[in-house]
């Protein structure tokens, strides 16, 4: 029985927060975290508001910046929040938008939107009660209005403080610190999420600055294309492509709309993203489904017409979208997601309606190009072969353990604890590394699993040639949670998977052969940030009897600057020069070590460069390298 706290308990112990109240003291309900992901978030939200305009047909233009002070600006061109008294509130509507909880204009069909992609009343009064400080300004009947909030509480009225020819909103806020465990905002972050919402709204530009010192660039994203564009920037890096431009239509029914691009390329993944209001829904949902079955369908019919598949023939989902890339885009009012984080679509009317338009599309595409649909067919046939040939390896490799046995691989030098939440484990290069790593490693929490030379590169092979590979298998069964529909992560082993090679070009390689596998066959170990990279020490430099750890080029330069005098230097080639107790001290051990979480923020970019780095077409890579060769650091010469 748990020990009774003696207090008093009574109405005065009942709090009661307002809504900002609420939101600072619980802001993970609100935006997820306070970390840098919570952070980006307040920028996502004052930006869909925007996005909401645009969907309403009254903004074409965007702009977004981090300011040389460290805050955000997101200014549009559309109608401007109304400036005047709200009936009920007694107050400027500007003041109610942003300071009172479940206040909006999203909440019924004759609101001031039709779709949007929150409809909860939240987002800028979450972002204003989380800023320090925030500043509405609003282009509206020749005026400029402004209203002034301090950590969500308004500072005085809004007041005309100026004439404009222009209409729109603008916001400035600058994140509170005793919020957010990080104040900086990334650029590259936003760039990915604003890129993204450019492709999806298509002609709507979307411009990005940054005026911090020393960081200054801008892009500005603006594609007609739309989705199709999307879809063409993903196979960029394809050398083979079934048909040269993406299948594409719209579709609208009432009020809900439908958005497909579709193309087929040489490789053996299947990239399909979806999106529902504007919301990336990494989970599918009912359009995606509503796809995967007119695809089926669509391909299997075509390959009876054509008399490549007998009547009694048929492809599976898995076979028809081999190599395929896709992006599909719904808009539509009341959308249901699965839960909170909007992951998954659940409007089942959604289901039948993109059914049927990818059903008449791409039957008719199929007819009227019947040279590629019986290309088409004939490849989802081979890959129906290989599929099988991967099931039957699958299932002899689960008899044999690796996918369903307790039996670890021998090499292994497993962690004593089996509380997988303080486990990890440490994947390094060759015999010797692991050797010294298995000498110098906590035994408690800290496993070993070496790997002999080069593991296989996932992207050029099918699943069957992936099961062949003894490293890969090795990693699987360590691992413990299988791989696509097997994989399970609450059998994870381990919280921690830590890639652990040498500081050269040849310890890189093997670290993104490493990624590939993840990102293709585990992607949940990266998304949910259980993939490290151990950072291990270029140098040890000597002086004065004492020994320091460098980890760059540039902290060796600025060693030399501080200890003036001949100093000793020593260039780690590879993990196994170390000692045990060297590498435990500078790459292991957990109060001194360095590691960098492996994230994947943006996934179709993530999914570009893989399929670059690793993919078949070597004219990408030539041009990717010359482009960024200055760039690289530390690299061996």
């Amino acid at each position: 029985m748990a020990e009774r706290i003696e207090a008093e308990y009574g109405a005065e112990q009942i709090q009661v927060l307002d809504g900002l109240e609420h939101i600072r003291k619980r802001p993970g309900m609100y935006i997820s975290s306070t970390d840098a992901k919570g952070l980006h978030h307040l920028v996502h939200e004052v930006v869909d508001n925007s996005i909401d305009e645009a969907l309403a047909g009254y903004c074409t233009h965007i702009e977004v910046c981090i300011n040389a002070d460290g805050s955000c600006t997101v200014q549009d061109n559309g109608r401007g929040i109304p400036v005047d008294i709200h009936p009920k509130e007694g107050v400027s509507t500007l003041e109610v938008v942003f300071t009172k909880v479940n206040a909006g204009g999203k909440f019924g069909g004759d609101s001031g939107y039709k779709v949007s992609s929150g409809l909860h009343g939240v987002g800028v009064k979450a972002v204003n009660a989380l800023s320090e400080w925030l500043e509405a300004e609003v282009y509206q009947n020749g005026n400029v209005y402004k209203q002034v909030y301090n950590r969500g509480v308004a500072q005085r009225p809004v007041a005309v403080v100026g004439t404009t020819e222009l209409t729109g909103t603008k916001v400035t806020f600058l994140p509170d610190p005793d919020i957010f465990e990080t104040t900086l905002f990334v650029y590259d972050t936003l760039k990915g999420r604003l890129r993204e919402l450019a492709y999806l709204n298509k002609g709507l530009r979307i411009s990005l600055e940054d005026k911090r010192l020393g960081q200054e660039q801008s892009d500005s994203f603006c594609y007609e294309g739309g989705i199709r564009s999307f879809v063409e920037e993903l196979n960029k890096s394809r050398e083979e492509l079934l048909f040269p431009a993406p299948v594409y239509f719209e579709e609208q029914e009432d009020d809900t709309v439908c958005e497909v691009a579709i193309q087929y390329n040489e490789s053996y993944n299947e990239v399909i993203y979806s999106y529902a209001n504007n919301v990336n829904t990494r989970d599918g949902g009912t359009h995606v489904e509503g796809l995967k079955m007119a695809l089926t369908k669509v391909i299997n019919d075509a390959g009876r017409k054509l008399n490549v598949l007998k009547e009694n023939d048929k492809l599976s989902g898995e076979d028809v979208r081999e190599g395929i890339t896709a992006v599909v885009s719904v808009k539509l009012i009341n959308a249901q997601f699965e839960s909170q984080t909007k992951d998954k679509l659940n409007n089942s009317h959604i289901r039948g309606f993109v059914n049927k338009c990818v059903t008449e599309h791409m039957s008719t595409f199929l007819e009227e190009n019947p040279s590629v649909a019986k290309e088409l067919v004939l490849r989802c046939i081979t890959a129906q072969k290989a599929r099988d040939a991967a099931r039957n390896a699958r299932e002899l490799t689960r008899r044999k353990g690796v996918l369903g046995s307790t039996t670890l691989p021998g090499k292994l030098a497993d962690c004593s604890d089996r509380r997988s939440e303080l486990c990890e484990i440490y994947i390094v290069e060759g015999d010797s590394a692991g050797g010294t790593a298995k000498q110098g490693r906590d035994r408690r929490f800290q496993a070993i699993l070496p790997l002999r030379g080069k593991i296989l590169n996932v992207e050029k092979v099918r699943l069957n040639r992936v099961l062949e590979n003894e490293e890969i298998k090795s990693m699987i069964t360590a691992f413990g949670c299988g791989i696509l529909d097997d994989f399970d992560e609450s059998k994870l082993r381990y919280d921690r998977i830590i890639s652990m090679t040498d500081a050269d070009v040849d310890g890189a390689h093997i670290r993104i052969l490493l990624y590939t596998f993840l990102f293709r066959y585990m992607r949940p170990l990266i998304e949910h940030g259980h993939v490290y990279a151990a950072k291990p020490p270029l140098y040890k430099a000597s002086f004065k009897g004492h020994d320091d750890y460098l980890y760059s080029e540039e902290e060796k330069i600025e060693y030399a600057n501080n200890n003036p005098g001949k100093v000793e230097y020593q260039r780690y080639k590879g993990l196994g020069e170390m000692s045990k107790e060297q590498l435990w001290d500078t790459t292991m051990n957990p109060e001194t070590r360095t590691l960098i979480r492996v994230t994947m923020q943006d996934a179709a970019e993530a999914d570009q460069m893989f399929s670059m780095l690793m993919g078949e077409n070597p004219e990408m890579r030539r041009k990717f390298i010359e482009e960024n060769a200055a760039l690289v650091k530390d690299l061996d010469i």
